[in-house]
């Protein structure tokens, strides 16, 4: 396929990129910079293309960018960048694919189980409903904004994501020296569940997206089983082979990051594969400690 990849440089981005070549891909890149490679192609996630005509004969769309949520405390500006790059990119992005003369055939597009919202330890699947919280809206918004595609009839499928596992980046990145310096501990009263996924297998779930005909709309992309906070600490800790003693208060977060700590440290999402396991996706890493070990080497 000739696809076009947005977020090319993100960690999601750059491993799949890797695998394109291998699965017979043709990847070409969209750049906020002046384009550097033959394969390049400039935009704005804001204004849109300066050469929409670009855009012509794209097979599938990968679109992954967006604004980092965690890299700041969630001022009114700082909610706003992450709801446009997101929301705004894409309706710009979907809506000048749906103009071509012959429009690509499927779109994957980033979201997340922050869909769900905080709903405690049910277990939720595509079908289950939305929660009332700022990321629940982005997400609902920025799943939307792929509407101009999909009217055109392209097969658009919504990956909603859980924390992706990796060394190289995201949420495990930034837990690494806590840990290794024997400072790593459970997270309020560590009961809210975590959906999580692999990097390796996160990629594999683009690629099999890509060429399953019967999976459209959501898709929860995560692993089959989810974990609480208390066991994900307690599992890290083990393969590191360090204490995990040192708990982390609740209200000592909420006053350090404000909304940012209820919707990304104290919300419980118990999401799982439901229409990955029922098209027969087969996962690489079914449970944490298999897929924390492979993440880490």
């Amino acid at each position: 396929m000739k696809i076009l990849l947005s977020g090319a440089s993100g960690m999601i981005g750059s491993a799949w990129r890797e695998t394109a070549t291998q699965q017979g891909h043709e990847a070409f890149c969209l750049q906020r910079a002046h384009p550097k490679k033959p394969n390049d192609v400039s935009w704005n996630p804001s204004t849109g293309f300066e050469k929409p005509e670009l855009l012509e004969g794209f097979d599938a769309v990968i679109h992954l960018a967006g604004e980092n949520i965690a890299s700041g405390r969630w001022t009114a500006n700082r909610k706003q960048l992450i709801r446009d790059s997101r929301v705004l990119g894409t309706r710009i992005l979907s809506a000048t694919l749906a103009e071509r003369d012959v429009p690509p055939k499927v779109m994957i597009c980033a979201s997340a189980v922050g869909y769900y919202g905080n709903q405690d330890n049910q277990e939720l699947t595509e079908s289950s409903p939305r929660g009332d919280s700022f990321l629940a809206e982005v997400c609902h918004d920025w799943e939307e904004a792929c509407s101009p595609l999909r009217r055109k009839g392209a097969r658009v499928v919504n990956l909603r994501s859980g924390m992706v596992l990796s060394s190289q980046g995201g949420a495990l990145k930034k837990m690494l020296p806590l840990f290794k310096a024997g400072l790593g501990g459970v997270i309020g009263d560590g009961k809210m569940y975590m959906s999580w996924i692999t990097l390796e297998d996160i990629v594999r779930v683009i690629n099999f997206c890509l060429n399953s005909d019967e999976l459209d709309g959501p898709v929860n992309t995560v692993a089959p089983n989810p974990v609480t906070n208390k066991e994900f600490t307690k599992t890290l800790g083990k393969i590191l082979n360090r204490p995990t003693w040192l708990p982390t208060p609740a209200f000592a977060l909420k006053l350090a990051l404000g909304e940012m700590a209820d919707e990304l440290l104290l919300s419980s999402i118990r999401a799982v594969p439901e229409k990955l396991l029922n098209s027969g996706f087969a996962f690489r890493h079914l449970n944490l400690s298999d897929g924390l070990i492979a993440s880490l080497k």
